[in-house]
């Protein structure tokens, strides 16, 4: 059954508002695009995979107090590994990254799994970009954990995570798997009824700044949350501790 829903999601008409990996998204609906990709539901998210770009084209999760908790009390890391659910054409390789210069940056975070069999899911390649070692480990890494500091407060948060493209930073490896200009993070706090998102250069000295949900749009072509209510969509959410300490 669920490869069957896969295979439905990946042949779905340009701009159709995906349905499916239920609890994911608002509604049950997952981020709308207006680009081809197969869609997996994992075990705690769900992510789009480009097999163009080699790239996830957004990875989406629902956090809760309750799984946050579950979280913060796992210990210990995964191994990155190809996704074998994409043909060999269409999928990165361990190889691609090697003696890149680029980090494996995850979408939705490692540290958000709240069991060992969702952890080691994210390590999968479908959900990696190549990131700047410096965001990787310094601005996004703080902005993972304040979005976590966020649903434990306010009780659940959904997040669309993702690459952009406006600027060629070419590829790398064999696979040819293209480098993002940039990263962003999108997320809906239904207890605020409100969106945040923030964006960061994928460069080595990475600045990051909040916008809003149409220029996200203009620069990717998704919408994150179609299944938020329009109130919440012109919202902003306040996320000042998110970019705390994030520009240099």
């Amino acid at each position: 059954m669920l490869s069957r829903l896969v295979f439905l999601l990946a042949v779905m008409p340009f701009g159709a508002v995906a349905a499916g990996c239920p609890g994911i998204g608002p509604a049950d609906r997952l981020p709308s695009v207006a680009q081809d990709g197969p869609i997996f539901c994992n075990h705690a998210y769900a992510v789009q995979v480009s097999p163009e770009t080699r790239d996830p084209i957004w990875s989406a999760e629902h956090l809760t107090r309750a799984s946050v908790r579950a979280a913060t009390a796992l210990h210990g890391r995964d191994d990155f590994h190809p996704d074998d659910r994409l043909p060999m054409a269409a999928r990165a390789t361990l190889a691609d990254y090697k003696r890149s210069g680029w980090s494996r940056g995850h979408m939705t975070p490692s540290g958000d799994m709240p069991d060992p069999k969702a952890r080691a899911e994210t390590y999968a390649l479908s959900n990696i970009v190549p990131q700047s070692a410096r965001l990787n480990s310094g601005a996004w890494d703080h902005i993972e954990h304040a979005v976590r500091q966020q649903a434990l407060r306010d009780g659940e948060i959904y997040v669309v995570t993702g690459p952009a493209f406006r600027e060629d930073r070419g590829t790398i490896g064999i696979d040819d798997v293209r480098v993002p200009s940039s990263v962003w993070k999108a997320a809906y706090d239904p207890a605020a009824n409100a969106i945040g998102v923030i964006v960061c250069k994928n460069t080595t000295h990475p600045t990051c700044d909040q916008v809003d949900l149409a220029a996200l749009y203009r620069v990717t072509g998704i919408d994150p949350f179609p299944g938020a209510p329009s109130s919440a969509r012109t919202h902003r959410l306040s996320i000042a501790a998110w970019t705390k300490e994030t520009t240099r």
